[in-house]
């Protein structure tokens, strides 16, 4: 079973391009957008809540059970990677988005989506492609928990900083919206040092859910504005490529003017240019009034085309890999004496 949802889970990328591709073609489907529409009734909330942040809460709180005392450790053993990938992140990223957007000249809304996707932290999907290129997988996650914690202030503050050319940003509402996305990745680590049996069994399934939920919310969104993306979606696209293509070579450059290994930068590369989209179209979602209704439709077209890249990418770093591999125990072997 947990061998299953390990392939399953492997698929991710695969999973998100073809129920995006299914969601853009199959018109007046409802498919996916049933996500989006579903609302919870809990008692104490005065109005019903969407299903995308219970959605990506249940996915951080999936994160924190899969941290452990270790991935803290890491940033105090080795900040040094640690801070280069947080930098990267933050300060490349946003600016990128703005500058994207201003070059394009995108509309208000499409300018605000790919400007808050841009200043969303790496995802877990980072995580899967840093594994499947042969990159430095601890790095990864030690990077992704830092980049995530601190989204609760960063995001907000970045999105203001960028953002406010093109919409009015409610900061503290956007703070309070990332927030409790955040915060269940301290809970689940705290869970998972009080019952770490009761975690431990449910612990395969978590990598499993957060794709399922992430795929559904991408392709829910695009399947909600299939029209607006045919019509309107062409230059946004080019925004998005141009956005993540340019991320994964800053990261990887910028990890190497610090004079890190191939490794590191890989990936540093792949964090930089890999994010959160789902948290991005949450914070668009829930402040659509703000960002209007057509943001969220960057960040989901931002996962896909993350996905597609990054695979790209690991597929390439994988293979050059194997060769050196390969070579390795031929690189060893003691030179043969001329007979000339």
């Amino acid at each position: 079973m947990t061998r299953a949802l390990n392939t399953l889970t492997n698929l991710f990328p695969l999973w998100i391009v073809l129920s995006g591709i299914a969601a853009l073609v199959e018109k007046d489907s409802q498919w996916f957008g049933w996500f989006l529409d579903a609302k919870l009734h809990l008692p104490g909330l005065s109005s019903p809540l969407s299903l995308t942040a219970p959605g990506l809460a249940l996915i951080m709180l999936g994160m924190g059970i899969t941290l452990t005392l270790d991935d803290f450790k890491r940033v105090r053993e080795c900040p040094r990677p640690i801070a280069v990938g947080f930098a990267a992140q933050y300060l490349t990223m946003p600016l990128l988005g703005w500058a994207i957007a201003n070059l394009l000249q995108l509309n208000p809304e499409f300018a605000a989506g790919l400007i808050l996707v841009a200043c969303c932290p790496g995802g877990t999907a980072s995580n899967l492609v840093t594994y499947l290129a042969r990159a430095n997988l601890a790095l990864s996650v030690s990077m992704t928990m830092c980049a995530t914690l601190a989204a609760i202030a960063m995001t907000p503050l970045l999105t203001k900083l960028y953002a406010s050319q093109f919409v009015t940003v409610d900061l503290w509402k956007l703070i309070l919206d990332t927030a409790i996305v955040i915060l269940p990745v301290l809970l689940g680590l705290g869970l998972k040092q009080a019952f770490p049996r009761a975690i431990a069994r449910v612990q395969p399934a978590g990598p499993f859910v957060a794709v399922l939920i992430i795929v559904l919310i991408v392709a829910a969104i695009m399947e909600k504005k299939a029209a607006v993306i045919r019509e309107e979606g062409h230059l946004l696209l080019v925004a998005v490529i141009l956005l993540h293509s340019a991320a994964f070579g800053l990261g990887y450059f910028f990890a190497r003017a610090f004079r890190h290994d191939s490794t590191t930068c890989r990936t540093v590369s792949i964090e930089v240019g890999m994010q959160n989209s789902g948290l991005g179209a949450h914070l668009a979602t829930s402040n659509k009034a703000v960002f209007g209704a057509n943001a969220a439709t960057s960040c989901a077209i931002s996962a896909i085309i993350h996905c597609i890249l990054g695979s790209i990418l690991a597929a390439y770093w994988r293979r050059n890999s194997e060769k050196v591999e390969k070579l390795e125990p031929e690189d060893n072997l003691p030179e043969t004496p001329s007979h000339e």
